[in-house]
């Protein structure tokens, strides 16, 4: 019997979640500890950041690099298998700015600009993102398909 897999089930099987993608957004292009993580993404419980960081380890996604120091040091970074997650990453950073007016964030200020990390451009030749109609309610949209 012939065996079958859906790749985007597979993808959010070991990023999905609330709050992997935050972690893997704040890793791209830099190490951080575990301080550094807790402090970017408060509304995480150091109980929760600690298992999502142990699931991302176990995958190859990230490397944990513990230091021999009293205190220890620890720091995070994402693997060479967790780089090639930038693109993903990025386009999910562009569609959420260029959708934020929709949900009622246009004047919200994002952690980027707090933290003045520039926001990548759109990736060229990624497939565009088609607007919804005005006079669909974003919040009934997703209760008629049941994700509400």
């Amino acid at each position: 019997m012939e065996e079958f897999y859906c790749p985007v089930k597979l993808t959010t099987d070991i990023i999905g979640g609330k709050w992997k993608p935050l972690i893997l957004f704040y890793l791209e292009g830099r190490t951080r500890r575990f301080s550094e993580l807790k402090r970017l993404i408060p509304q995480l419980t150091k109980k929760m950041l600690t298992q999502h960081l142990r699931e991302l380890e176990r995958d190859e996604i990230i490397r944990r690099k513990v230091y021999p120091e009293v205190p220890p040091r620890v720091e995070y970074s994402l693997t060479r298998h967790g780089e090639t997650l930038k693109p993903i990453l990025k386009l999910m950073s562009a569609w959420g700015t260029k959708h934020r007016a929709r949900y009622g964030l246009a004047k919200a200020h994002t952690r980027h600009e707090e933290l003045a990390v520039a926001v990548p451009p759109p990736i060229p030749n990624a497939a565009p993102v088609l607007p919804v109609p005005r006079s669909i309610d974003p919040s009934q949209a997703m209760r008629s398909r049941g994700t509400l």
